[in-house]
């Protein structure tokens, strides 16, 4: 399995669907799915019932998960979303690097 672009915590834009253009902080990464779920994107609602140690019964919304390849990822410096790549520093090391994109 290859290496995973986008990580959690990280800062993604979405660039298709119906949170097209919305920003949010990746909570979790499905790997074996290749989806993702990002704060405030793809609220669903969904019917809990009640039962005992469960908190919060009824009507509860939360995100669902969205393809990996609905996302970008935004450079934290610039704060333009763009694709990623990998770069080999002088010392051995990979690091991930934001590829300009024209999407903001």
């Amino acid at each position: 399995m290859s290496q995973t672009r986008i990580k959690k915590d990280d800062e993604v834009l979405v660039i298709s669907g119906k949170d097209k253009g919305k920003r949010g902080s990746v909570i979790k990464v499905l790997k074996t799915e290749n989806r993702v779920m990002v704060t405030g994107v793809n609220m669903v609602t969904r019917h809990v019932k009640a039962q005992p140690g469960i908190a919060q019964t009824g009507l509860v919304q939360g995100e669902a998960a969205i393809s990996l390849s609905n996302v970008m990822l935004i450079d934290p410096e610039t704060g333009a979303a763009g694709r990623t790549g990998q770069k080999v520093l002088e010392d051995g090391t990979k690091v991930r690097v934001v590829k300009s994109g024209k999407r903001s």
